[in-house]
């Protein structure tokens, strides 16, 4: 069966560096000890004033068709998945097509939240295999979270970060390679825990909604209990399991949503698994929410952690509640 093959992968992060000790001073408290040993974060990158989403998602764009050894012009079709668009139309995919020069590329975004790089993954991957029209496919996750960060919010301004990830799938006839297994869940009674609420049509951008400040930046209305990632990621990755005929023996690396490292810990713990069957970056780049998965896994790839024919879980969850997963030969 046609499938796609992963040829390329890249991340790209802005140059501007945070660290804990100077957030704590924009705050006015020490905030190390909860951020470094609970959330995992030891600094973040931050767009300078003049970067964008589009800025990300060129970067890595271009670093993930280096890596794939092809040409723009032969990308077929580009997905990007953001919550944090270039503008509010048109899509953030087309800014980035015209910028690294796709121009025989169809593209559309997509918005699950930090769900979203994976979700946009699976519906690339369905293209290839539904159409042979479609040979190279390029996958971009774009966060830049920060241009909607209320700086004295403690519990915004402590974990969110700017980044982006790219991945250049390829259609392949190859037999052990490719996606295996996927899934899609979402639970909207959830829509209203975060978000940034306005800039559409039910908070549209006006004087009053510009001078209360609140649904312009990213908030934490409602706070999630801990057991939907906790239950949650175990509950999805145990249905893919079974679906493909696999057992957690068969992969690798479980690849999870980089917001919380005491979350992946309890999981991993959960699920009888070492730490080492998994990979980390949010100690380096903080949570690059859509973006964060793509960014791992071009990293666990550079650092060896991921070798050609091994199996790797992919899941990731964010607001709505939108959660996404899948099972990947590399």
């Amino acid at each position: 069966m046609r499938n796609a093959k992963i040829i390329g992968t890249g991340a790209y992060v802005p140059e501007k560096i945070l660290t804990n000790k100077e957030l704590g001073e924009m705050l006015g408290e020490d905030i190390n000890d909860f951020v470094e040993n609970n959330l995992g974060i030891l600094e973040r990158r931050v767009l300078g004033e003049n970067e964008s989403s589009a800025d990300l998602g060129v970067g890595a764009a271009e670093k993930a068709l280096k890596d794939a050894g092809i040409s723009a012009e032969e990308i077929d079709l580009i997905v990007l998945a953001s919550d944090t668009p270039e503008y509010m139309s048109p899509g953030t995919s087309v800014v980035v097509q015209h910028r690294i020069g796709a121009k025989n590329a169809g593209t559309f975004d997509t918005n699950a939240a930090c769900a979203g790089c994976v979700t946009a993954l699976d519906t690339a991957v369905k293209y290839i295999q539904a159409d042979e029209n479609y040979k190279n496919v390029l996958v971009i996750g774009v966060y830049a979270m920060t241009k909607f960060l209320d700086w004295k919010e403690k519990k915004t301004a402590t974990i969110f970060a700017d980044g982006a990830g790219a991945v250049v799938l390829q259609a392949t006839d190859e037999e052990n390679v490719g996606m295996l297994a996927s899934k899609l869940i979402a639970d909207g009674s959830y829509h209203d825990f975060l978000g940034i609420f306005a800039g559409g049509s039910k908070f549209p951008i006006t004087h009053e909604e510009l001078d209360l400040g609140y649904r312009t930046k990213v908030r934490f209305d409602k706070k999630f209990p801990p057991e939907v990632n906790i239950n949650g990621w175990q509950d999805i990755v145990k249905l893919l399991l079974e679906r493909a005929k696999l057992t957690q023996d068969d992969i690798k690396l479980f690849l999870w949503t980089q917001v919380n490292l005491s979350t992946i810990k309890i999981v991993m713990e959960a699920m009888n698994l070492p730490m080492s069957r998994t990979h980390t970056i949010m100690h380096k780049w903080g949570y690059t929410g859509s973006a964060c998965i793509p960014m791992v896994l071009d990293d666990a790839i550079r650092e060896g952690k991921l070798k050609r024919g091994d199996k790797f879980v992919m899941c990731a969850s964010g607001g709505g509640l939108n959660m996404a997963a899948m099972i990947f030969q590399y």
